[in-house]
């Protein structure tokens, strides 16, 4: 005989827990099987008891799973936890970082909405707002990143999202999140935060003001470089547009790739903690060693945004970047002098990777658009990863030595 589970328990008895146990244990549900871990749901749709069933359950009269485009029990749980360690009312996900983004910009804006974004943002999403969005009639305009009065100056009376990642990819460059979540809600606008480089680990921009939160999972959520996937978190009410979209469009999770989301959910904490302290010992020895001509992370003294780092952050993230003399000649020769560390554009890997930020994760941009954003042609990024720091010391020294 099959023993009944109240799988109810488990969320009521995680009220007021620490973020470590939240990790583990937040939004799972066990089946009446009682699993201990968390059960993966391999299925298209779902059997209903009767033809009324079906049809409350796709009316949404009823709570229960429709069709895992948009209702998997894994993908449920995923979310779930998500939610608990943002802070957030309701988190979902989707297939990939990118999707995230286009998930919450369709869901929440529409043809003549305007909207603000950072100039320090990631390749990919500036080509979706420059090449798409602005194609369906959404206007969009660049801020920089730290500069609260230009943010102030650009909103317009149909503003509807400002969206920037804080710390930004490559340049760790910050903005004070309390302050522009402020500035946005005076003027009946949204605060929407890339938080990737961070993880709730690191940074809740929600408890400062923000009002979305966008990750891609396929980076440091995972933790291992294994598969890709995006989760939008915030209010229910934003969420259920977004939900709304999903339902329609079907940028989804797969379950899979929600259950080791899951998997890397459990040790996220230890893992950030981990990549800070290597990242940190290796940007202070990358600002004393010749032939490098300047290193940008939040955790160094020199940061000219330290201090706010300090106040918002619980740690400075895993992503180093700097530039060498040379150009990007000298960037190459850096890159591929290294032995050890893995020569590709992914970051958020137990493994260190390097980058030429220039020609890959920012080379569709156009030179000014380059410009713009800081990327010089001298800029190299290395996403730190879990290896003892000698050992990666020793392969940025061949980079050096190449030089």
């Amino acid at each position: 005989m099959t023993q009944e589970w109240d799988a109810g328990r488990l969320d009521s008895d995680l009220e007021g827990v620490a973020f470590d146990t939240l990790a583990v244990r937040a939004g799972q549900h066990r089946t009446p099987e009682g699993e201990h871990s968390d059960p993966l749901f391999f299925t298209s749709s779902y059997v209903f008891r009767t033809a009324a069933d079906a049809a409350a359950r796709f009316a949404g009269d009823v709570p229960g799973n429709v069709y895992s485009r948009y209702t998997n029990p894994t993908v449920r749980a995923f979310e779930e936890r998500i939610a608990a360690l943002e802070s957030a009312e309701q988190a979902v996900a989707t297939s990939t970082g990118m999707a995230a983004i286009l998930s919450t910009v369709m869901a929440l804006c529409s043809a003549g909405d305007h909207v603000l974004v950072s100039q320090s943002v990631f390749g990919s999403t500036i080509s979706l707002f420059e090449k798409y969005f602005k194609r369906f009639g959404v206007q969009v305009d660049y801020v920089p990143l730290a500069n609260l009065s230009a943010w102030d100056q650009a909103i317009k009376a149909n503003t509807r999202l400002l969206f920037v990642e804080s710390p930004s990819n490559p340049l760790a460059e910050l903005v004070d999140i309390a302050a522009l979540a402020e500035i946005a809600h005076a003027k009946g606008a949204m605060l929407v935060v890339d938080n990737c480089f961070s993880t709730p680990a690191l940074q809740q921009p929600l408890k400062l003001g923000a009002d979305i939160v966008v990750h891609s999972a396929t980076k440091f959520i995972d933790g291992q470089g294994r598969c890709m996937g995006g989760v939008v978190a915030g209010r229910s009410e934003q969420m259920k547009e977004v939900v709304g979209f999903l339902r329609t469009a079907g940028p989804s999770l797969s379950p899979f790739n929600a259950w080791i989301f899951l998997k890397g959910l459990e040790t996220l904490n230890l893992r950030m903690r981990a990549h800070c302290a290597n990242a940190q010992a290796l940007a202070e020895w990358l600002e004393q060693q010749d032939g490098i001509e300047k290193v940008y992370y939040a955790g160094l003294d020199s940061h000219p945004q330290h201090e706010l780092a300090k106040r918002q952050m619980r740690g400075f993230g895993a992503v180093v970047s700097f530039e060498v003399k040379g150009g990007k000649e000298g960037a190459w020769r850096f890159i591929d002098a290294t032995r050890l560390i893995s020569i590709t554009a992914n970051l958020g890997d137990s493994k260190t990777t390097i980058t030429h930020p220039g020609t890959t994760s920012h080379g569709r941009l156009s030179p000014q658009e380059r410009e713009a954003a800081g990327i010089r042609d001298s800029l190299i990024r290395v996403a730190v990863g879990l290896e003892d720091v000698a050992d990666l010391q020793a392969d940025l020294a061949r980079g050096l030595a190449a030089l």
